[in-house]
């Protein structure tokens, strides 16, 4: 038991430790009193300070969180993906994606993405293989071998072969198939050796053969049992076309009530077994419209990746940001032919002074785009091309010269007479476009040296074309396609001024004995230093004689809403050639962090 000493102990001490106790909370009451509840009447009349710098140290927060995140995009950059639909529109109709048919912007668009030739062209614009793994030639240049890829394969799996190469050209070279390429390919013999070997043989040495070969290819499997005659309009060529391009086939729809508010669509996805590799866009889709309006307004909406077809770019585009612009150049040349077998431009003087009337450099500045010159028949740069025989630049004192010494004077009314007949002429054109406003340049350049000239302008389509064909103009203002190579056979021998002539390209019906040994020299020799040689007595003759007279060098204008990797501004050949590289364009992007 405890003693009662212990226990009043423990009672005092007790009594002493609770005493402390409620001192101890008296104590800290009246701190609380004095530190906290009086201070806090002084805490609400500074309130405004406190939230000043309360909303500081918010505002440092968000702009670390910021700055964190910029940092982090800054050492991450945005790298393209494949996948993605591309959706490209233009101004046209569809009407056949077979490339013995395709001619216009729309169908030659659809065909080259289907459909792949025994050669192409890359983004040098140099020839290369494309089906063909390799094409050699004979010492005479008559025979020419092309070796296929193997294991080269059809849109439905069954193998590319010989006897496909060989039922192409047959097809183009039947009559009743009526292409308009036969005219390039009458006398040519083509052969299949072996499942992977074809042989061209031409009944002369052509240098130029090889870029013939450039055209798709069709599949004798699907198209062996149509006739010729049906060939053209077979339903293989709108509604299932099987190629061994970097796209194949997937739906067409059309709609819109009216004719010139007609849509076409047509979608084609990417082909995996594609032999230059498996293209990286999921899917293409090819939007044609017969109203720019309705064109231009869909790709406001963001409907079309990118459109292509316009000269310039429409005023309804031209202060949005954002926009890509890609100019093509073209291997072609716009010149103005005179026609030599009429009156004025039956004197060599007269078109020699209508050459020295021209600033062309005040035509090139109201282009609006960068381009090149054109000064001879042949494209700079090119085989042959020697810049010793550039047609006579701007000389307007030299021109009025030449026109006086050809009988031409000025009259009181500033325009030139000779025996009581005034100087003037026929401009031809195309409608619309830059032509018109080149047109009326060349109008007032030439008005200003006395002579009257009266611009005609023809809509696009069947009445140019057969405007083209009969010669019928006076003038005329065009662009003619030159390619790389430099047999232009076609455009200056005098044979190709014959109303008898297949295509009648001849525009100037120029004649010159001179042009036409050169050119026909040319083109048979395959030494490329030999060809140059020979080419040259056509160039002194065209220098001299000034059929037309040469501008620049033309372009096509692509317009894109957003970055398309892989898509270079590059000389081509004609507007397809846009899609060089199709199987290698992206349009998706993700950031990744460089190694």
């Amino acid at each position: 038991m405890l003693s009662r000493a212990y226990k009043l102990r423990f009672r005092r001490r007790f009594r002493l430790q609770k005493r402390q106790v409620g001192e101890l909370g008296a104590q800290a009451e009246r701190h609380l009193e004095n530190n906290f509840f009086k201070r806090l009447e002084r805490l609400i009349r500074v309130r405004r300070f406190v939230l000043s710098w309360l909303l500081l140290m918010v505002l440092l927060i968000g702009v670390s969180i910021a700055q964190n995140r910029s940092l982090s995009s800054y050492y991450q950059t945005p790298q393209p993906i494949a996948g993605g639909t591309y959706i490209e529109g233009m101004i046209g109709t569809f009407s056949n994606a077979s490339p013995i048919y395709a001619t216009d912007l729309v169908d030659a668009t659809v065909s080259k993405l289907v459909f792949s030739g025994l050669l192409t062209f890359n983004e040098q614009n140099q020839l290369v293989g494309d089906l063909a793994e390799s094409y050699t030639a004979n010492d005479r240049g008559t025979v020419y071998t092309v070796k296929l890829r193997p294991n080269v394969t059809w849109h439905d799996g069954k193998p590319l072969t010989a006897d496909d190469v060989v039922f192409t050209y047959q097809v183009i070279q039947n009559p009743d198939a009526n292409s308009p390429l036969l005219n390039s390919w009458k006398g040519v013999t083509v052969a299949a050796v072996d499942p992977l070997t074809v042989t061209f043989t031409l009944p002369n040495s052509l240098a130029s053969f090889p870029y013939s070969l450039t055209n798709g290819i069709v599949p004798k499997h699907l198209l062996n049992g149509v006739t010729m005659a049906d060939m053209r309009s077979a339903a293989f060529n709108t509604s299932n076309p099987v190629g061994t391009g970097p796209f194949m086939w997937q739906a067409i729809q059309v709609s819109g009530g009216s004719l010139d508010d007609r849509q076409t669509q047509v979608a084609l996805r990417a082909f995996v077994q594609y032999h230059r590799g498996e293209p990286k866009l999921s899917s293409f889709v090819v939007h044609s419209f017969r109203n720019p309006q309705a064109l231009l307004k869909a790709f406001e909406k963001q409907e079309l990746n990118a459109v292509v077809g316009f000269d310039e770019v429409p005023q309804q585009l031209q202060d949005e940001s954002g926009l890509r612009r890609y100019n093509m150049l073209l291997a072609a040349e716009v010149m103005v032919f005179f026609k030599n077998t009429i009156p004025p431009f039956t004197d060599q003087k007269v078109r020699q002074a209508l050459v020295q009337s021209i600033d062309r450099t005040k035509v090139m500045s109201g282009l609006g785009y960068s381009t090149v010159p054109v000064r001879e028949p042949l494209i700079r740069g090119q085989l042959g091309y020697n810049p010793s025989f550039q047609q006579a630049g701007y000389d307007p004192a030299n021109a009025a010269s030449l026109l006086d010494q050809a009988g031409w004077t000025m009259g009181p009314d500033g325009v030139r007479s000779k025996d009581g007949v005034r100087v003037m002429f026929q401009l031809t054109t195309q409608e619309g476009g830059e032509y018109d406003r080149l047109a009326r340049e060349l109008q007032q350049q030439w008005r200003a040296m006395g002579v009257e000239v009266e611009i005609v302008t023809v809509p696009d389509g069947a009445t140019f074309q057969s405007t083209l064909a009969d010669h019928s103009y006076d003038a005329l203002l065009y662009g003619i396609s030159i390619g790389p190579d430099p047999d232009v056979f076609v455009y200056w021998h005098s044979s190709q001024a014959d109303v008898l002539a297949p295509v009648r390209l001849n525009f100037s019906e120029y004649k010159s004995g001179q042009a036409d040994t050169a050119l026909d020299a040319g083109r048979t020799r395959a030494d490329p230093a030999l060809r140059a040689i020979k080419y040259i007595p056509f160039l002194q003759a065209w220098q001299a004689d000034a059929p037309a007279f040469g501008l620049y060098q033309p372009r096509v204008l692509y317009i894109t809403r957003q970055p398309v990797f892989g898509l270079t501004e590059h000389t081509i050949n004609t507007d397809s050639g846009r899609l060089t590289n199709v199987h290698n364009w992206m349009i998706r992007t993700t950031f990744k962090t460089p190694e």
